[in-house]
């Protein structure tokens, strides 16, 4: 069988490191626009380690330290599938602690629950992120989606319907358009190299007529709208974000981010792509401290 959940569930992966500084720090900012007004010291403080308002890392950058465990899922017993049929369905980050500028970050992965769809299967994988003094820096859940994979006999899984808009019109509304090679510039910064990014010729195999946009890309753009408008662009406000990844960016395309506030702290977002219509991040919210 393809999948045996009795040994895929509960499957630890390999403990692994990921090492950072600020230039890494600052290239992940970029890659997510940030700086894009090069004078705007709101934008600076993420991107210039000597900007007069001082310097931090965004807060979604820890979205890249599961990367360094992330490839040990084609190597999960009692799982196998095509890569090319995997798709990342949905994410859960939480900040457990500010994010230092340079660290060496240590991540434990495990396979938490294992669904059976119908059309595929759909695994989560739980990502905590621990510092050199064994402290949790961040927690990451990545829902990946595998096409085809289904029938094996487990649980369909929650619903989804969570994080649904409110039916009255936004309460902030953002727009930013990505550059023509943004997808050039995340893929350096963020330790996914899939070719789909980049190769438009692995592209036209995915069923596109050119490389399409990083989805965590996309999730990076909404975040700084929302931490801009909301949170007064403090990364220490940033406690946790949670997406699905309903369809895919070209580069260059612009990012419309529209958001609610539920609560105080509370804020629900969608993100749609300006040229197509399209709603490409859904059930989406941001919790502020």
């Amino acid at each position: 069988m393809p999948i045996d959940v009795s040994q895929a569930l509960g499957y630890q992966l390999k403990p692994a490191d990921f090492v950072y500084n600020q230039r890494d720090v600052s290239l992940y900012a970029l890659s997510i626009g940030a700086g894009m007004n090069p004078t705007d010291p709101e934008e600076l403080k993420f991107v210039y380690e000597l900007n007069g308002a001082g310097f931090y890392a965004f807060p979604t950058f820890a979205v890249t330290f599961p990367f360094a465990v992330f490839w040990q899922i084609t190597e999960v017993p009692g799982l196998v599938f095509n890569p090319m049929l995997l798709l990342h369905g949905e994410q859960y980050l939480e900040l457990k602690r500010p994010l230092p500028l340079q660290a060496t970050i240590t991540n434990h992965a495990r396979i938490s629950q294992i669904y059976d769809k119908g059309s595929g299967a759909l695994i989560l994988v739980d990502v905590s992120s621990v510092n050199e003094n064994g402290e949790e820096v961040a927690f990451n859940q990545s829902s990946i989606f595998i096409r085809g994979l289904s029938g094996f006999g487990g649980e369909r899984g929650p619903s989804g319907k969570i994080n649904l808009p409110p039916e009255r019109p936004p309460d902030a509304i953002h727009s930013e358009q990505t550059m023509p090679n943004q997808t050039l510039l995340y893929r350096l910064s963020s330790g996914d190299p899939n070719p789909l990014h980049a190769d438009p010729q692995m592209a036209a195999l995915g069923g596109f007529d050119r490389p399409i946009l990083h989805g965590l890309c996309t999730f990076g753009f909404a975040a700084r709208a929302v931490l801009r408008q909301f949170g007064g662009n403090d990364p220490a406000r940033f406690k946790s974000v949670k997406v699905r990844f309903s369809k895919h960016v070209f580069p260059g395309e612009t990012i419309i981010t529209e958001m609610w506030q539920e609560s105080a702290n509370r804020i629900i977002f969608q993100t749609k792509v300006k040229e197509r219509g399209d709603v490409v991040l859904s059930n989406a919210a941001v919790e502020l401290a």
